[in-house]
């Protein structure tokens, strides 16, 4: 199983989505069908020679019928925005949070690192107080808003896909900047995104971003 291989493979623990380990960080999403999203991103997306891509916003894909039922049910009416993330990212690089749930759909297998908000002092999160989970093709998860995450880690050198949906205007350009910075409001880089960097992390520096995870980078094999 692509699991056990994983932990074998790795010095930290890779719990699955399944575990109870994970409530604290979501749950698993059932009752929707993602199969067309899956289509669609199998048959219209490519995964990067390097780093990652992330869109937002797909229209294509905020067309199917699912993501209406998510727009009037799972967000309560709330506009969302559908994209996606591929790459081949394989370390930590830093830690985001949301003021909402988020739902990713694994196109790919792929491993997630994860955190809680109540982790975070002074700005600052450890390294150490991180968790990673596995995520099966095919699987549907709510990230909660006290969870810290970041981009997907690949399982194989093929890269990983994912879906990633958000309410409307997330990771989107900041209208006006955030005056005055106090507290955790200086963790605000984009709309509906709060993120901290870690210091090796020279792109997420350069656009302004918190340097504030705590340890060496975490890098996840497979």
């Amino acid at each position: 199983m692509m699991i056990r291989r994983l932990k074998e493979a790795n010095k930290v623990p890779v719990h699955s989505v399944g575990d109870g380990r994970f409530k604290t960080y979501g749950r698993v999403l059932e009752g929707y069908d993602f199969n067309g999203l899956i289509r669609w991103m199998e048959m219209e997306t490519e995964v990067p020679e390097e780093g990652n891509t992330y869109v937002p916003s797909v229209p294509e894909m905020e067309s199917l019928p699912v993501c209406g039922r998510l727009q009037d049910g799972f967000f309560g009416g709330m506009d969302i925005e559908v994209g996606y993330c591929n790459g081949k990212n394989t370390t930590l690089n830093g830690m985001e949070y949301h003021k909402s749930s988020e739902i990713n759909v694994a196109v790919t297998d792929c491993m997630l690192i994860l955190g809680h908000v109540w982790d975070i002092h002074d700005n600052h999160f450890r390294v150490e107080d991180a968790e990673v989970f596995f995520l099966e093709r095919g699987t549907a998860i709510e990230l909660y808003a006290t969870t810290l995450h970041l981009s997907p880690c690949r399982t194989s050198d093929a890269g990983f896909k994912a879906v990633v949906i958000l309410p409307r205007g997330t990771n989107t350009d900041l209208e006006r900047p955030v005056e005055p910075a106090e507290g955790q409001d200086r963790l605000l880089l984009m709309r509906n995104k709060w993120v901290m960097a870690h210091p090796e992390r020279k792109p997420l520096l350069d656009r302004g971003a918190h340097p504030g995870i705590i340890g060496e980078n975490l890098e996840l094999r497979y």
